[in-house]
C-alpha cells in the first residue's frame, strides 16, 4: 500500500508470502503474508528499490517479480521492472491515497508468441502479454545488435525475454506468469545425483538459503515443480505446483540458532511429475551457483553457451534471460558488487598509499556523490621515470567497456630499451577537456617537474591549451601525434578522394614528419600539393613546428605517435569488466609484475647499452666503415660518403640530424669518434645505458590487501560516500579496436574488371570506354 505524502514522497507497504484468491466478479484478493514499510521519493531508481525490497523479504533480487493494480482495476496485475515502470506507478496513483504492491515468490507461464507471424510479433505491444510497455518490438536472432534498432524499441528474444535497445541488456517480460525452463526427457545423470538431497523430517540445514537451494535441486532431480506458500527468513512452506497433489514440506528455524529444520513433509506425489508440469525451479541464482566455477576459468562465458551447457549437463532448457541474469549474479558473487566497489574507493586509495609510500591515489566526486574521476601513480613509477627514463611522456586514452563505461587516461614513458613504462593513469567518467586538465594537474604535482619535458599527444581534446597552461613555468614541448593529425586532415579536406589517394596523402604527411631537414619536409608537402592545394594549405597551417622533425625544438627521440603505451591499454581492456577497485588493482598487479620481470632480466645483461640500443649502435658502426673523415677546425669534422656531412663533437651534432633525433651517434659521428680512437659509448645518451635502465626498475610496487570498507572511522576519507557514475553502457557491442602506427586508412577498393583501384566494377569507366 502506498500513501502519498508531501514533496512526492510515499510510504510503500510491500506484501509477500501470501496468495491471490479470485472473487466471484473475477477480481483478485490477496490473503496472508508479511508486510514491510519503506519510503520512496521521485528520484529513487528501480534497482535501488528492488534491492531494498529483496532485503526486506530475504529474497533473491533476480527472482522477485514486483506487481501492483491500476486504480479501479483489481483483475490485472502490472509489473514494475524498470525505472519507467516505477515512475508510471507513482504517476498513476498521484491522485489516490493508496495502492497495493505485491512481491511474488513464484513465476508463471507466459503466453506463447512463438507461433506468431514475424509481422505480427514486430507490432505486438507487450501490454498484450500483461506488461505496460508502449514501444515497438522487433523479432531478431542472436546476431542482431540492439544498436541497429529504432529508438525506444525492444527486441523479443524468446517467450519471456526482450532486449531494451537503449541498455543492451535483456529485460524479463513479466506477464502474470513466466516459464522457468523445462527438463529434457533424457534426464541428466548429474541431476539424478540430487534425487535424495531431501531425506525427510528432522533434516537440518545451515541457513534458509541452503535449504532453498537443496530443495530446488531436489525438485529438478525428481522432475516436479513447486510453489511457495510461506517464504521468509525463518520459515519456508512449499507445496507441489500440480493441482490436488499432496506433496508438501514445511521447514522452520530452530530457536536461538540459524539452523533450519524440516518439521513436516508429505513425500507422496500423485501428479505424475513432469507429465503435468510445464516448468521447474531453475532460477537465476541456481544458474549462478552452477556456472560460477566455470566462469572463473572462462570470464567470457556467453549466455547462449550457458543455455547449451545446462541443457546438456542437467537436461534443463533455460531461456536467454535466465542464462544472462545467472551470469550477472555469478559475476557479482565472484567479483563483488560494482556499486559497493565505488563506495570502497576512498578506503582503497588510502590503502594503496599506505602500502606504497610516496604514491598518489586521489579521487573526486560530483555534487551528488557520484564518481567523477580517479588518479593513480605509484612511487616506483614516479621514481623510475625521473631517474632512468627520457623526459618524454605519451598521453593517450582508451574507452572502458565496463557496466558504467568511463575512460582510462594514461601517461606512459619509454625506458632505455624502448619498452613501455607506465607513469600514471586515471579513470574518468568521460573524456573531456576538464578531465584532461585535471589529470595533467595531478601529474605535474606527482612528478614535481623541474626539467625540460616533451609530451607526445593529440592536439585536440583540450590538450594543446592544457599542456601549455599547466606547464607554463617549465621548459615543455608538445609534439602532436602524427596519427591523430593525419586523421584530422582526412576529415577536414573536403575533396572527393579515392582510398588510394588518401593513403598517398597520409604517407606524405608521415614522411614530412620524419624528414630530418627542412628540404626533405618541403619535398614531401609539395607532393601533397600536387594532389590537393587545400590539403597542402591545411598541412602548412597545422603548425609543423609541433610535429615535424625538421622544426620541432623538443626531444621526442623519433617517437611520432602517442599510442606508444599499447601494452598498458591492453591491461585495462583485460580488466574492464571488473569493479573499479579490482580493475585498478589488476592494473597495479600488471605494473608490479612488469617492474620485477624487467629488473631480473636486466641483471643478466653484460653490455653497457640496453640490448636494442646496442643493436642500433652496431648498425651505425657497420655503416661508418666506408666513410672518409677530414678535420675542419677544433672538434668539427667533415665526413664524406653518399653525402657530405659536418660533425661537431662538442655539440653532439651532425648535419644529418640523426644524432640529435635519436640520442645515439649516427654513422657519421661514429666514423669521427673511431678516427680519433675514442669510444662511441662515451657519446651515447645516458638514458640508453644499462645502469640507467636498472635505475628505472629499481623500486618495487607492493600488493594492496583485499580489505572491505571499514565499519568504523579510520580517517576522514573513509566517511566519504561514492556512488556509481550516471553513465551506463550504450547499446551494441563496444569497439575493441585501437589504432596502430601503420594502420592509417582503410583498404582501398579494387575493380574486379580492370584491376584498378579507387572504384568497383559498377563504376568502372574503362569498361565504358572499351564499348
Amino acid at each position: 500500500m502506498i500513501q502519498v505524502m508531501a514533496g512526492k514522497k510515499v510510504i510503500a507497504i510491500c506484501q509477500s508470502g501470501g496468495e491471490f484468491e479470485t472473487n466471484n466478479d473475477g477480481s483478485l484478493s490477496y490473503r496472508g503474508g508479511d508486510a514491510h514499510a519503506m519510503e520512496i521519493d521521485e528520484h529513487m531508481k528501480y534497482n535501488d528499490f528492488k534491492m531494498e525490497v529483496a532485503e526486506m523479504f530475504n529474497s533473491n533480487v533476480g527472482t522477485m517479480p514486483i506487481k501492483y493494480f491500476l486504480p479501479g482495476n483489481k483483475k490485472t496485475l502490472i509489473t514494475i521492472s524498470n525505472d519507467k515502470d516505477l515512475e508510471r506507478m507513482m504517476k498513476f496513483h498521484g491522485e489516490s491515497n493508496s495502492t497495493d504492491i505485491y512481491v511474488l515468490t513464484e513465476e508463471v507461464v507466459a503466453p506463447d508468441v512463438s507461433n506468431m507471424s514475424a509481422s505480427r510479433s514486430s507490432r505486438t505491444s507487450l501490454s498484450e502479454a500483461g506488461v505496460l510497455i508502449d514501444a515497438p518490438l522487433s523479432v531478431v536472432d542472436d546476431t542482431t545488435q540492439p544498436a541497429e534498432l529504432l529508438d525506444n524499441s525492444f527486441v523479443i528474444l524468446d517467450d519471456t525475454t526482450c532486449v531494451d535497445a537503449h541498455m543492451d541488456i535483456p529485460i524479463e517480460v513479466h506477464p502474470l506468469l513466466t516459464s522457468v525452463g523445462s527438463i529434457d526427457e533424457n534426464h541428466s545423470k548429474v541431476a539424478q545425483q540430487w534425487q535424495n538431497n531431501i531425506t525427510g523430517v528432522g533434516q537440518r540445514f545451515n541457513s534458509v538459503h541452503e535449504f532453498r537451494e537443496t530443495l530446488r535441486k531436489y525438485a529438478i532431480a525428481n522432475q516436479f515443480a513447486f510453489k511457495y506458500k510461506k517464504n521468509d527468513s525463518h520459515r519456508v512452506t512449499v507445496k507441489c505446483k500440480a493441482e490436488g497433489c499432496p506433496w508438501r514440506i514445511h521447514a522452520s528455524r530452530l530457536s536461538t540458532t540459524q539452523l533450519i529444520c524440516i518439521k513436516k513433509m508429505n513425500a507422496t506425489h500423485t501428479c505424475e511429475g513432469a507429465a503435468v508440469t510445464t516448468g521447474y525451479q531453475a532460477t537465476r541464482s541456481w544458474v549462478a551457483s552452477i556456472i560460477k566455477e566455470k566462469l572463473k576459468v572462462h570470464p567470457n562465458y556467453k549466455p547462449k553457451d550457458i543455455v547449451n551447457d545446462i541443457k546438456q549437463e542437467y537436461g534443463i532448457q533455460l531461456n536467454y534471460f535466465q542464462a544472462w541474469r545467472g551470469k550477472e549474479i555469478a559475476k557479482e558473487q565472484l567479483q563483488g558488487s560494482y556499486k559497493e566497489a565505488y563506495n570502497q574507493l576512498p578506503f582503497f586509495c588510502e590503502k594503496m598509499m599506505e602500502t606504497n609510500p610516496g604514491s598518489v591515489a586521489t579521487f573526486a566526486t560530483n555534487n551528488d556523490s557520484s564518481f567523477h574521476r580517479l588518479f593513480v601513480s605509484f612511487h616506483a613509477s614516479l621514481y623510475g621515470f625521473q631517474q632512468g627514463c627520457r623526459p618524454l611522456l605519451f598521453l593517450d586514452s582508451t574507452p572502458l567497456k565496463s557496466k558504467y563505461q568511463g575512460t582510462l587516461l594514461a601517461a606512459t614513458a619509454a625506458d632505455g630499451d624502448d619498452g613501455v613504462f607506465p607513469v600514471a593513469f586515471a579513470v574518468v567518467d568521460a573524456e573531456t577537456d576538464d578531465n584532461w586538465c585535471w589529470f595533467l594537474l595531478q601529474l605535474k604535482s606527482a612528478l614535481s617537474v623541474a626539467q625540460s619535458i616533451t609530451f607526445v599527444a593529440d592536439r585536440e581534446k583540450g590538450l594543446r591549451e592544457s599542456i601549455a597552461d599547466i606547464f607554463r613555468d617549465v621548459d615543455v614541448h608538445h609534439g602532436y601525434c602524427i596519427h591523430y593529425l593525419s586523421e584530422q586532415l582526412l576529415r577536414d579536406v573536403k575533396g572527393q578522394f579515392s582510398h588510394e589517394v588518401k593513403r598517398l596523402m597520409v604517407e606524405d604527411v608521415y614522411a614530412a614528419a620524419y624528414a630530418p631537414r627542412s628540404v626533405g619536409f618541403q619535398s614531401c608537402v609539395e607532393s601533397i600539393k600536387s594532389i590537393s592545394l587545400e590539403a597542402y594549405n591545411w598541412v602548412i597551417q597545422s603548425k609543423p613546428e609541433h610535429w615535424a622533425n625538421a622544426f620541432f625544438q623538443g626531444a621526442r627521440y623519433n617517437h611520432m605517435t602517442s599510442n606508444f603505451g599499447e601494452l598498458f591499454y591492453s591491461w585495462a581492456s583485460d580488466a574492464h569488466e571488473l569493479p573499479i577497485t579490482q580493475m585498478v588493482d589488476a592494473i597495479r598487479g600488471k605494473v608490479m609484475e612488469l617492474i620485477y620481470t624487467r629488473r631480473e632480466d636486466s641483471n643478466q645483461w653484460l653490455t653497457r647499452l640496453t640490448p636494442s640500443m646496442e643493436e642500433k649502435l652496431e648498425k651505425e658502426s657497420l655503416k661508418s666503415c666506408s666513410l672518409q673523415v677530414s678535420i675542419l677546425a677544433g672538434n668539427r669534422f667533415e665526413v664524406r660518403g653518399d653525402s657530405i656531412e659536418v660533425v661537431d663533437l662538442d655539440q653532439c651534432d651532425c648535419s644529418c640530424k640523426g644524432w640529435q633525433l635519436t640520442g645515439l651517434p649516427c654513422c657519421h659521428a661514429v666514423a669521427v669518434i673511431s678516427w680519433l680512437g675514442r669510444n662511441p659509448y662515451d657519446y651515447c645518451s645516458r638514458y640508453f645505458m644499462t645502469d640507467s635502465y636498472r635505475l628505472t626498475y629499481s623500486e618495487s610496487i607492493h600488493p594492496v590487501p583485499n580489505v572491505e570498507r571499514p565499519m568504523q572511522k579510520e580517517s576522514s576519507q573513509s566517511l566519504v560516500t561514492v556512488t556509481p557514475p550516471l553513465t551506463r553502457r550504450p547499446p551494441g557491442r563496444p569497439s575493441t579496436k585501437r589504432f596502430g602506427s601503420q594502420e592509417v586508412v582503410r583498404r582501398q577498393l579494387q575493380c574486379s574488371r580492370c584491376k584498378g583501384t579507387g572504384h568497383n566494377k559498377s563504376t568502372c569507366k574503362e569498361f565504358l570506354l572499351g564499348c
